[in-house]
């Protein structure tokens, strides 16, 4: 008997999921991580993914205003650790604590290009003819 395909994740991922995001978002906001890239950045986490067994945990960031948003990845996963300890009291109804795994949020620069293209005259203009509202 096979396996059907998962659809996506789980509603236990996204559950456990959006805890792990509050609580790294509490972490980021108190400033409890040491690390003079991470001190001076406004990281916002706009999303967690959950591996299907909870073990890992893949947290998609946005650093504001950073210079160089590599260099922030980089720091968070050279404190993912401590991180990891700071939120177990959080999660602390979990019977294991995920390993932490942080990613660039892209889908904000995704939103920016795809506004732009919109605004093009030529867009605007096919637009307006299928019944879209012309600018």
């Amino acid at each position: 008997m096979s396996v059907p395909a998962s659809k996506g994740p789980s509603q236990r991922q996204l559950r456990v999921g959006e805890q792990v995001r509050h609580a790294l978002s509490e972490v980021l906001q108190r400033g409890e991580v040491i690390d003079d890239v991470i001190e001076t950045t406004v990281i916002s986490v706009s999303e967690v993914r959950m591996s299907p067994d909870l073990g890992i945990a893949t947290a998609f960031v946005a650093p504001l205003a950073a210079k160089d948003d590599n260099a922030v990845i980089q720091a968070l996963a050279k404190n993912a650790k401590f991180i990891r300890g700071r939120i177990s009291h959080a999660l602390r109804q979990m019977r294991s604590i995920p390993e932490l795994r942080f990613r660039l949020d892209t889908s904000f620069d995704n939103m920016a290009k795809i506004d732009d293209l919109l605004r093009l005259p030529e867009v605007a203009r096919d637009l307006g003819k299928d019944g879209g509202e012309p600018e």
